[in-house]
């Protein structure tokens, strides 16, 4: 058996499974992140959260520490806010060079454990980053796992896209042979739970559980695009608050128009990956909330005009079956090259 630690800014996941099954034993959830280590300072409060959780879930499934070969962690966990800082790959890097360049470490070195940790490296664009070319620099921690998941779990026609709309919004390209050829960044995720939390625009969104299930109206996100264009993304974010009292709207509108504002700005990452030399001729993954991707969806095909199959993948399970795919065929490697 193994273990998989997905960790993130806010959370930390922790999976048990067998090298031999195709699901999940048992999963364990801890609401400590690389948040903790700015918060507190110090990695210690996310390295002892870490290591109490795979205890209880190993406890919760009568499993010793010692009948766990290793566990294997991706994302931030192995950023200079984690556990320990390891080295990106520079793309493009297939499934195979990941786990290759896997880090490991002894039993008690990195976790209070007396399990060795395996630690999956982050990948980043193959540019020489200058003042004059910025827009080419890009990283990915943890994503890499994702993108190996949809690799291995969904069969696409490459070279194919994946737009993962998290607390970011990241454009992961994959080549023709299967690799992770790069990525294309903006912090729309986090901006927009700033706006929310931080600004007078959030009452102008305030919004019911039933005004969750009203139908996207294309016109309000085209209007929110062409805002976005003409007088950019700040004072889009603005007009938001201008139109509760300007224009007969209700706040499920607005809000609409504000969600459509951040994806009219986020097709900005299009022109980048382009300059990158990224394809878009195959298959195009949207991955995260149901109604976000609805709205990206719309904007790609009406403000970019592509028209290749775009397919949505927002049902949480599935989601998390992306980072355990692609983990679980980096430890399967593993395995065979010990």
């Amino acid at each position: 058996m193994f273990v998989v630690i997905d960790s993130g800014s806010s959370a930390t996941r922790i999976y048990l499974l067998e090298f031999a099954g195709t699901g999940i034993v048992d999963k364990e959830m801890i609401t400590e992140g690389v948040n903790s280590t700015i918060t507190h300072g110090s990695n210690e409060i996310l390295r002892q959260a870490m290591a109490e959780g795979v205890k209880q879930l190993l406890a919760r499934n009568g499993k010793s520490q010692q009948e766990i070969q290793f566990i294997i962690a991706s994302g931030m966990i192995t950023s200079n806010l984690g556990l320990h800082e390891i080295p990106h790959r520079v793309a493009p890097a297939s499934i195979e060079e990941l786990a290759r360049h896997t880090v490991p470490f002894a039993e008690n070195q990195l976790l209070a454990l007396d399990i060795p940790v395996m630690l999956i490296p982050g990948i980043k664009n193959q540019t020489t980053p200058s003042w004059e070319n910025l827009r080419g620099i890009d990283l990915m921690r943890g994503e890499e796992t994702q993108a190996a998941g949809v690799l291995l779990g969904y069969q696409p026609r490459l070279p194919c896209t994946l737009i993962e709309l998290g607390s970011t919004t990241k454009l992961i390209s994959i080549n023709e042979q299967g690799q992770i050829a790069g990525s294309i960044t903006s912090l729309s995720g986090q901006v927009y739970a700033a706006i929310l939390k931080h600004t007078f625009v959030s009452s102008s969104v305030a919004t019911t559980e039933e005004d969750a299930d009203e139908q996207i109206d294309p016109a309000i996100i085209n209007a929110a695009c062409r805002s976005v264009a003409e007088s950019g993304l700040l004072r889009t974010i603005l007009m938001t608050r201008f139109l509760q009292f300007s224009f007969p709207t209700t706040a499920a509108q607005r809000k609409l128009f504000l969600d459509s504002a951040m994806a009219g700005d986020d097709i900005k990452l299009f022109a980048d990956a382009r300059g990158q030399g990224f394809n878009f001729d195959g298959d195009i993954f949207l991955i995260g909330n149901a109604k976000r991707c609805e709205i990206y969806q719309h904007v790609i095909q009406q403000q970019l005009n592509i028209d290749n199959p775009l397919r949505i993948i927002s049902d949480e399970e599935q989601i998390d079956m992306l980072a355990i795919t692609g983990a679980s065929a980096i430890a399967n490697i593993l395995r065979t090259l010990q």
